[in-house]
Order: C-alpha cells, then sequence, then structure tokens
C-alpha cells in the first residue's frame, strides 16, 4: 500500500466517526423528548458503516476505506411509562419516549471517539514517515 493512499483510509474512518459521534449526540439529545402523537415521536439513529473498495494511487491497487451510505433508524419499541399528569398521556395514563438508552449512547461515544483518535495518530504517523522519507534526500 502506498503512503498516500494511507491518508484515504485513515480521512474516511475519520469521517465516519464524526458522523458516527454526531449521530450519538443527536440521540443523546433527544433522549427525553415526547410529543403528542407517538409516531412523530424520536427513535435513535445509527449510520450504517460499510468498507468499500477504491482505486488507489498506483493503477493495480486497491484500497478499502469507510463509507456512510445512510443513516438507520432504530426498529427497537419506544419507551412507554406511566404518567398520567403529562400533558402528551394517552387516555390510560401512557406517555411515548424515544426508544434511546443514554448508557448506551455514551458507550457507542466513547467507542467513537476513541477509533477517531485512532485514525488521527494512523495519520500522524504517516505523515511522519513522509516527512521522514524526505528528509532521506538532503
Amino acid at each position: 500500500m502506498s503512503l498516500l493512499n494511507v491518508f484515504d483510509v485513515s480521512g474516511s474512518g475519520m469521517a465516519a466517526q464524526s458522523l458516527r459521534l454526531y449521530t450519538t449526540a443527536s440521540n443523546i439529545a433527544n433522549a427525553e423528548s415526547v410529543t403528542a402523537d407517538p409516531a412523530d415521536t424520536y427513535r435513535a439513529r445509527y449510520p450504517l458503516l460499510q468498507a468499500k473498495a477504491v482505486d488507489a494511487f498506483a493503477d493495480d491497487e486497491q484500497v478499502i476505506t469507510v463509507q456512510v451510505p445512510k443513516v438507520l433508524e432504530s426498529a427497537k419499541p419506544l419507551s412507554i411509562r406511566y404518567e398520567p399528569d403529562h400533558p402528551y398521556a394517552n387516555d390510560e395514563g401512557y406517555v411515548a419516549y424515544p426508544n434511546v438508552s443514554v448508557v448506551e449512547e455514551m458507550a457507542n461515544m466513547i467507542s467513537a471517539s476513541r477509533s477517531f483518535q485512532l485514525n488521527v495518530e494512523v495519520m500522524n504517523t504517516a505523515k511522519s514517515m513522509a516527512e521522514r522519507v524526505l528528509n532521506l534526500g538532503q
């Protein structure tokens, strides 16, 4: 693999993890939001990460990068709570809250953050190696 291809791989990984962090933050921000109609209640969202082969710097090489073709909405059921005094409670006194688990989202956030940091480390290492190669000619 060419040294230049490392930047493509790490860059795509950083972009994917940034989107993962963004959707996780959105999920946490909406964890307690409710609406009058349960059909309109926020559902947790998760980016679909896929490997994608792309042509590399050299003509006969391919590099595997990360792409995010779409963001999926969670199919988990909504969290139903008995709160008869809530303004959005149904006739039986239940309110539909988003299907977001803040504990799971915090674990996702830590994982995405560490993955992003590792991609930064790889990119910095590749940059350092490229600088050393350029300095060999001096």
